[in-house]
């Protein structure tokens, strides 16, 4: 295993803080009030992903977030016509890079997870919630879908589950998210910042390669499909919805501050 890095994390970041420690990559969202993920944030998260998620000197890449909210997701204004191609392009290279990476993904959800940022921590391996974290899909409530979601939702809580949280918007609280598979663990809030910190030990204090081989003996048979059904899913996004009434008006509306009026189209 080399331990030679040919990549220099950022110094100073406008939207994380990034630390590396004991084989552990930690990226924590830090875009008050609610760590909203915009084009430029993706833009630098998948920058960094790029450079590290074949890095065999990690044993796992965590995701926490400062605030009372994990994220409430992808930006909406970058949604529309004008920046959607964009914004799925950079958005779904996230997952595409965390697809590839034998690094263990963890993410540490203390607060709400909607939308985009629901998508990135059921997306990781290990989930871990406090008792006060919600995770939802509301994007079929502004008139589009979420197509990471339509890719991971069916392998992590079923097919009928997954239908349900995607087709009508669901939200979910931590204790539901955990029975149906979605979190792996659960902690008080209270106490979550520590125990984040003692499952990460836990990770750290093993074989950095043996770690990365046993997930990808795991996962590897998984890899293709999961990627091929979010090929699918991007496209149906992207030539499908996009071309729908519903879709536009939709988006306008949230941005607009009123309720939608459907056309059915």
């Amino acid at each position: 295993m080399s331990s030679v890095k040919s990549y220099q994390l950022p110094a100073q970041s406008a939207f994380f803080h990034l630390n590396e420690a004991n084989g552990i990559l930690t990226i924590t969202l830090d875009r008050a009030p609610l760590n909203v993920l915009n084009l430029a944030m993706l833009g630098e998260l998948s920058e960094v992903l790029e450079n590290v998620v074949s890095d065999e000197s990690y044993a796992a890449i965590v995701f926490r977030a400062t605030g009372k909210a994990f994220s409430a997701g992808v930006d909406v204004a970058d949604h529309t016509a004008d920046k959607v191609n964009a914004m799925i392009g950079t958005f779904h290279r996230v997952f595409r890079l965390l697809a590839s990476t034998d690094a263990l993904t963890v993410a540490a959800v203390q607060g709400a997870a909607l939308g985009g940022a629901c998508e990135l921590a059921c997306f990781c391996d290990v989930v871990l919630a406090s008792d006060r974290a919600k995770f939802g899909q509301p994007e079929v409530k502004v008139g589009v879908f979420p197509p990471v979601a339509a890719t991971i939702l069916p392998w992590r809580v079923g097919i009928g589950r997954a239908i349900e949280i995607n087709a009508l918007g669901e939200t979910i609280k931590a204790d539901e998210a955990h029975r149906i598979g979605l979190v792996t663990h659960v902690y008080p809030l209270d106490d979550f910042e520590n125990q984040v910190d003692a499952y990460v030990k836990t990770i750290a204090a093993l074989s950095r390669p043996v770690v990365r081989l046993a997930k990808r003996a795991t996962v590897d048979p998984f890899r293709a499909a999961l990627l091929a059904h979010l090929d699918q899913a991007e496209r149906l996004y992207l030539n499908e919805l996009m071309n729908l009434k519903d879709a536009h008006e939709g988006l306008s509306a949230f941005l607009e501050k009123r309720e939608p009026v459907w056309a059915h189209a």
